[in-house]
């Protein structure tokens, strides 16, 4: 069992921030998150993209600024629970919380908050009967550690900035043997450069580009050994592969929080603005994960809603003492 002041659910850049402001006022946080990296998004899916309204930055990339939050939050000695998704949450008869993971690990505390961001994210499958029987096996849908690409055949399907991106590494780098790129039009939805990009390495041999085709179907014994690309004009074609990569995207769901009795609406979490607690006591939610009236979904209103939360969680675990606000000016950062 984890014990700790407040569990954050999701570790993105509000849960991230909302950590800094707890340890401002000596509460501990553990964080969870269905990741296995910190930072949500920002980290798994755009790290390179840059960000237009942080505070004091007039562009930081996603990754950065991700970096710069682990950094800040340092002192205060952060717990993390990655790459299990928070699945049940059960209240104590002293009204504390017990979380407990995918995994079956438990986390105890009189506060929970929730900073999933837009939930918990599911890839995008192509319409394949069988795709899940090669699911870790050859099939992946996000790439996590391009070292086990290293020396292998890889198909990547999709059109969009990660398909382009991920073709472009794994050739450039040379850690794939070999890269087939398929799209099932002639044009693509990422940045032109990283179009021209792909066009020139295929031109050179060093990606191979199918497009106007899509995977149509998978096969293997205890892994995965070919696919059969349909293509629009010249019909079926079979290629030997290790791995299967399609990125069409992830697609946001609440989840298990949508059976852990929260007010919701338009999946999200319906909270009072004053302090963004929900309406079971001791829950908050921040973040894009709730709504209220005049909701923007801004990294930096999180950042705000994160910061309210943690002085309404003190006055919950500690309602004999009284919070005096201290400017970090005056006072610095003390940690643990």
């Amino acid at each position: 069992m984890i014990k700790t002041d407040i569990i954050i659910i999701g570790a993105g850049p509000v849960g991230l921030f909302t950590v800094f402001e707890a340890g401002l006022l000596k509460l501990k946080c553990h964080l969870i998150d269905s990741l296995p990296i910190p930072g949500g998004q920002c980290a798994e899916i755009y790290p390179k993209k840059p960000i237009y309204d942080i505070p004091g930055f007039p562009s930081i990339l996603a990754g950065e600024l991700i970096d710069n939050l682990m950094d800040q939050i340092e002192p205060f000695k952060a717990g993390f629970t990655l790459g299990e998704a928070a699945t049940e949450i059960s209240k104590q008869e002293d009204g504390s919380f017990i979380v407990t993971t995918i995994k079956g690990t438990k986390h105890h505390a009189p506060i929970v908050i929730i900073a999933g961001g837009l939930g918990v994210f599911e890839p995008r499958k192509p319409p394949i009967k069988n795709i899940a029987d090669f699911e870790d096996r050859g099939i992946e849908y996000i790439i996590k550690d391009p070292e086990m690409y290293r020396g292998k055949k890889c198909v990547i399907a999709g059109g969009g900035d990660s398909a382009l991106d991920w073709s472009i590494f794994l050739a450039e780098k040379k850690i794939a043997k070999e890269v087939v790129l398929v799209h099932r039009s002639s044009s693509f939805r990422g940045h032109l450069d990283s179009v021209q990009k792909v066009i020139d390495l295929s031109e050179k041999g060093k990606v191979k580009l199918i497009t106007e085709a899509e995977v149509t179907a998978v096969m293997g014994e205890d892994k995965l050994e070919k696919i059969q690309i349909t293509h629009q004009k010249t019909g079926e074609m079979i290629e030997e592969t290790d791995h299967f990569i399609p990125l069409f995207g992830l697609k946001p769901s609440l989840g298990p929080i949508g059976s852990w009795g929260l007010d919701i609406e338009k999946n999200a979490i319906k909270v009072d603005s004053v302090d963004y607690s929900t309406n079971i006591p001791g829950i908050y939610a921040v973040g894009d994960v709730n709504t209220y009236q005049n909701k923007l979904k801004l990294i930096l209103c999180g950042f705000h809603e994160g910061t309210l939360a943690v002085q309404s969680a003190f006055a919950r675990i500690h309602p004999e003492k009284k919070n005096v606000l201290k400017y970090t000016t005056v006072n610095g950062v003390q940690g643990f």
